[in-house]
């Protein structure tokens, strides 16, 4: 079977100085998760892959980028979903991990819990030896400023990707920073499987 990948970098309104980062942003990430395809890799592999390149970019609204809380927090969700065998891991509310999205399949591999919010993704995380990540090593210049200046004006929300692999099998991931001064512990649908994520 052929395999087949598609990307998104969020939906609404864009800011267009950010219109060629964006771009070259979602070319490196199509590109590294195509070359697992390409190789026979996992649709799951490839799918987890290009959103990791996605939360890295701090043109985007998940990971390095994620918007703050009312709060002025980084709280960030994000779900994966494999779907030849319907596993998933999805995790919210998530403060000192990069790339939640591999938070997010490392809970998949572990099949036994599908979703993990604020204090138990945490624990999670450094049960799985997750680095910490600070605030720092997350807050972008372009989102303190935001924050700080109760700039309201619209930004895509959501990265995700959708990979079908040579074997025919199919899978999806998202990752998101959430709302633009979201209260604290609002989850979205990102994570939520059925609603942000789903692969059949």
């Amino acid at each position: 079977m052929n395999p087949s990948l598609i990307l998104h970098g969020g939906a609404g309104t864009h800011d267009p100085t950010l219109r060629d980062a964006r771009s070259h942003g979602l070319r490196r990430a199509f590109d590294a998760a195509w070359t697992i395809l390409q190789q026979g890799g996992s649709a799951l592999d490839a799918a987890v892959r290009a959103v990791v390149e996605l939360e890295n970019e701090p043109v985007f609204n998940a990971g390095v980028g994620s918007c703050l809380t009312e709060d002025g927090e980084i709280e960030m969700d994000a779900s994966v979903m494999e779907g030849t065998t319907f596993h998933v891991g999805a995790v919210g509310a998530v403060r000192t991990v990069r790339n939640p999205i591999l938070l997010a399949k490392a809970l998949l591999a572990t099949e036994r819990h599908v979703f993990l919010v604020g204090d138990g993704a945490e624990r999670f995380a450094r049960a799985q030896g997750f680095p910490v990540a600070t605030r720092e090593e997350l807050l972008t210049e372009r989102q303190w400023q935001r924050w700080r200046t109760a700039h309201t004006h619209g930004e895509p929300g959501t990265v995700g990707a959708v990979a079908l692999d040579k074997a025919g099998h199919l899978a999806a991931a998202t990752s998101t920073g959430g709302t633009f001064n979201k209260q604290a512990g609002r989850i979205g649908d990102s994570p939520i499987i059925g609603a942000g994520t789903y692969a059949d």
